[in-house]
């Protein structure tokens, strides 16, 4: 990959652009001649070749972001569960949390013997420590890309930058 040539520079970079273009090169276009489904994941598609985003290469280029609600309840009770903890433990706040973070904090729990709130204290969520880079990828998504939550194309969540300017703009004051 070319982010990986950038970060590792010299014989294992080259060699691993090299298997990036052969790949794009055996997915010519998407004739469904062949019973092969390629799924791939990328931290940052803005990194990988232009190649990657020609049309027909793959049937759809869908953006993943965080889990809504409905998904975090679904996940929380998984792991609950699998951890061997109380469901009826009220569960601590989980705004910008992963489906890893909150099964770090439900491990965390039953290792320690903790309720799930006591345990979120020791939980940093990767949306906060990365969020530099998260929001540019869903700046990036956004109308690109499909949303894998629901049909359609990935509008973010409000990405508009605040403006430092409050000015109303009312069409009838001249």
């Amino acid at each position: 990959m070319k982010v990986a040539s950038t970060v590792r520079r010299g014989a294992v970079g080259k060699v691993l652009d090299r298997d990036v273009k052969e790949l794009a090169g055996c997915l010519p276009y998407n004739d469904h001649t062949s019973d092969v489904f390629v799924v791939a994941t990328s931290n940052d598609i803005s990194k990988l070749p232009p190649e990657f985003g020609r049309s027909e290469r793959f049937d759809g280029l869908f953006f993943v972001d965080l889990p809504g609600r409905e998904q975090k309840d679904r996940i929380w009770t998984q792991y609950i569960q699998l951890f061997d903890l109380d469901l009826e433990q009220p569960r601590p706040d989980d705004t910008d949390w992963t489906g890893a973070e909150i099964r770090s904090c439900c491990r965390l729990a039953g290792l320690l013997q903790i309720p799930l709130a006591q345990a979120r204290q020791n939980v940093v969520p990767v949306a906060v420590t990365a969020a530099e880079s998260i929001q540019p990828l869903r700046q990036w998504a956004s109308g690109r890309c499909l949303d894998a939550d629901r049909p359609g194309i990935y509008h973010g969540k409000d990405l508009r930058k605040p403006s430092r300017r409050n000015l109303k703009h009312l069409a009838s004051v001249n």
